[in-house]
């Protein structure tokens, strides 16, 4: 929908929605203090959209100014959903004369209602939460879902960009490799006008909308209570130097490192494939320097479980001394002894705002602009880490 101007200050980064009223929808300028309606010409918008296809719920929802997923709801009569909200959404479905979408449709629009989805690893906790946030709002709006594995391989990653393509999905969805360094298979495909969003590990340079987790703040609450339970010498064990994540995450620690004026240590910084053997092999290798450390983070959840059972094995105490911290709020953090103290960084509403993004963009059209957005998450405090110091 175009941007509203308030009819009395003919602003437009003031206004918000307020409910309907009367059937039509109703905003509020915060500048100005004023309520006030627009009228939508459905007639008209009905005539433009029989010249070209179908009306689906992705047009309701640009005449009426609500989201994807509130007309799918609305035409289902969905408990959450006020009955003003649902009468409305049904009177301009009936007038745009919504019927409901069939393959047949599908196929002549060169549309299949398909969204391809590749992530590194279906398997890990991380990213299968994220899938089902993505799958949650699809569903919700009639849209099938599609996945493919990278298995950090760039070279398959390509391949499953080219297969979805090739195939018609309406976009991609994209969490690049550990390997994946150049980005023509992405470049050629948004020069094509695919919608494509990348979540997690991303690309910045390409113009596509992101979604990302709180990688920096996180990493930096993380590392900062750990110091705050008295860790001075805190190692950090990163997955590859070129890794978005990798990069954004070790920003945090040190930042954290920073603000407690604890100077920054090389030999503390360790970069791996985040493979078991790689991070244990970098653990082993600290600890036989000598290097006084007393504390390990990890950026990967399931890299600092393994490291606990490492050090246990050793006969190492934690956290009295060492202690492990994560990140990624993998289940299996909660029932490792001692269980493991981790970024929550919401994966399932990461999943939920990159699906969301990708309806954005449709519904915007040729006046899409890309936006990059972060989701915030939350530190868990658990055993690996806690002295019972004052915090």
């Amino acid at each position: 929908m175009p941007r509203v101007k308030c009819k009395k200050c003919q602003k437009d980064e003031t206004i918000i929605r307020s409910g309907f009223i009367r059937g039509r929808q109703r905003f509020f300028c915060k500048e100005c203090d004023y309520y006030f309606t627009i009228h939508i010409d459905l007639q008209k918008r009905k005539a433009s959209k029989r010249k070209d296809h179908s009306t689906t719920i992705i047009d309701i929802a640009k005449a009426i100014g609500v989201s994807i997923s509130t007309v799918s709801r609305a035409l289902k009569d969905h408990s959450d959903i006020s009955q003003e909200t649902k009468n409305v959404v049904k009177q301009v479905a009936a007038e745009l004369n919504y019927q409901p979408n069939t393959l047949a449709q599908s196929l002549t629009r060169r549309e299949t209602r398909t969204i391809g989805v590749i992530i590194p690893d279906i398997e890990t906790y991380f990213f299968a939460s994220i899938l089902t946030g993505i799958q949650s709002i699809a569903s919700a709006v009639g849209y099938k879902v599609m996945i493919s594995q990278s298995r950090e391989s760039h070279e398959t990653e390509v391949a499953n960009v080219h297969t979805f393509i090739t195939n018609w999905v309406d976009g991609l969805l994209i969490c690049h490799s550990k390997e994946t360094t150049t980005f023509d298979h992405i470049k050629l495909n948004l020069k094509r006008g695919i919608p494509i969003i990348q979540f997690d590990r991303v690309c910045e340079e390409l113009n596509t909308s992101k979604v990302l987790l709180d990688d920096i703040d996180g990493s930096f609450q993380v590392t900062e209570h750990m110091i705050a339970q008295g860790f001075k010498r805190i190692a950090i064990i990163a997955g590859p130097e070129s890794l978005y994540v990798t990069k954004k995450r070790l920003e945090g620690y040190l930042k954290a490192l920073k603000k407690a004026g604890i100077k920054e240590d090389l030999t503390l910084i360790r970069y791996t494939n985040l493979t078991k053997e790689a991070i244990l092999t970098e653990v082993d290798h600290l600890l036989e320097a000598d290097l006084g450390i007393d504390a390990f983070f990890c950026i990967s959840d399931m890299g600092a479980v393994n490291i606990i059972v490492h050090l246990k094995k050793k006969g190492i105490k934690i956290p009295q001394e060492i202690g492990v911290a994560g990140f990624g709020n993998d289940p299996t953090g909660e029932i490792i002894e001692p269980s493991l103290t981790s970024f929550n960084p919401q994966t399932y509403k990461c999943g939920e705002v990159v699906a969301q993004m990708f309806f954005d963009q449709i519904l915007s059209g040729d006046d899409h602009v890309s936006q990059t957005k972060t989701v915030k998450g939350n530190l868990i405090i658990r055993s690996s880490t806690s002295r019972n110091l004052n915090e």
